[in-house]
């Protein structure tokens, strides 16, 4: 039931069209990097994409260039990393329609399915471990369903962020929903800045290998992270 109003809203909230920035060619040199979260909980477990995304536009200088886009619902950076066009996008729509805010975003600048980036929190990988995966299921993440279901295709790159399961008989909704402890904010501070390593390497690479690899089963890459 919840997930069949999710995708009611999703549909309304897309219904509002406007004319695309971008030529609407799709340029095979464009790509968008995603960090999925909630607005105003970019601390969390669960908004750890968010804050990669803040940390790869600190890495490029760019981060006192954030701008909100109404039109996209989330906050953009257009720039380029070695001579391709990357747009930054962090959604202000809930977790659960992100998607919207990708769609609309995809749909303004001209970017691909293949050619955009999900990073986002991995409860089945620990704190401290970060992997490429290319495309398939959501496997339960509310944000990455959301952009499946309104991009209607799960090719996506996607970077995940090993975030660990609770211990004890704590809730994995109180889980995700939380901060990460005092303790953990080393190995934070470690991930933050070994994930943005992973994809200024990936965004260094051709769109085509890309495209190519993606004919393969959907499977994690073997590029990952360890602090």
């Amino acid at each position: 039931m919840r997930n069949t109003l999710t995708r009611v809203v999703s549909r309304v909230l897309l219904s509002r069209l406007f004319t695309p920035l971008m030529d609407t060619q799709r340029d095979a040199h464009r790509r968008m990097v995603v960090g999925l979260g909630n607005p105003g909980m970019e601390a969390t477990r669960h908004s750890v994409g968010m804050a990669v995304l803040g940390a790869l536009a600190a890495r490029l200088d760019l981060a006192q260039h954030w701008k909100r886009d109404k039109q996209v619902s989330g906050e953009v950076i257009v720039s380029e990393v070695q001579d391709t066009a990357v747009i930054l996008l962090r959604p202000k729509l809930l977790m659960n329609i992100n998607g919207v805010a990708v769609a609309r975003a995809a749909a303004k600048y001209g970017v691909r399915a293949e050619d955009i980036v999900l990073v986002h929190d991995e409860l089945d990988k620990p704190l401290g471990k970060t992997v490429f995966k290319h495309g398939g299921s959501a496997r339960g993440h509310n944000g990455v369903r959301s952009c499946i279901d309104v991009l209607q295709s799960d090719v996506m790159l996607r970077l995940m962020v090993g975030i660990g399961r609770p211990e004890g008989k704590t809730s994995v909704e109180r889980h995700v929903l939380g901060r990460f402890s005092r303790n953990e904010e080393p190995l934070v501070a470690a991930v933050l800045q070994q994930s943005v390593d992973l994809l200024m390497a990936r965004l260094a690479r051709p769109t085509g290998g890309d495209v190519a690899a993606r004919r393969d089963k959907p499977k994690e890459q073997k590029e990952s992270s360890n602090p």
